[in-house]
């Protein structure tokens, strides 16, 4: 029978157990992998670079983007005009659009967003984890294919 949680009940017993699940047999405490292999691994890996690229670059999440990131313009002595994206101010905007601002925190978060869809509902989140991991492959692929013509 599984437990609730992630092994022992202490902090560092959590830290030393993340991705593994705690279950009891016969009254003996055992422990199983939560990823289960290379495979699974990857494709959450894939589907996590594909979903935090579209929330933070991709124009089809630019809507999105522009309730908490405000775009400033800074014209450069040579004439060149370079595009930055600034937070918006308030606290709740401030803060996603710091978040939004920073691809390695929306990452994180995409992470965790995944990882527990998985972990919770495996059924919806299968098929979006393997759609967004082909995306993220073949974004890859273009990208080198693009260097190499260029």
């Amino acid at each position: 029978m599984y437990k609730a949680g992630l092994g022992t009940k202490n902090l560092v017993g959590h830290m030393i157990n993340l991705g593994y699940v705690t279950y009891s047999v016969e009254g003996k405490e055992e422990y199983d992998m939560i990823i289960h292999n290379w495979y699974m691994f990857m494709l959450l890996a894939f589907a996590v670079f594909r979903l935090t690229r579209l929330i933070v670059f991709d124009k089809i999440t630019e809507p999105f983007r522009s309730l908490f990131l405000d775009d400033v313009e800074v014209k450069g002595e040579d004439g060149t005009v370079t595009t930055y994206v600034k937070p918006k101010e308030g606290a709740i905007r401030g803060f996603f659009g710091e978040l939004l601002s920073c691809y390695w925190c929306t990452g994180i978060w995409c992470t965790i967003f995944l990882f527990c869809l998985y972990w919770f509902y495996p059924t919806i989140a299968s098929p979006l984890i393997l759609v967004l991991a082909i995306a993220g492959v073949a974004a890859i692929i273009e990208a080198i294919v693009s260097k190499l013509v260029d």
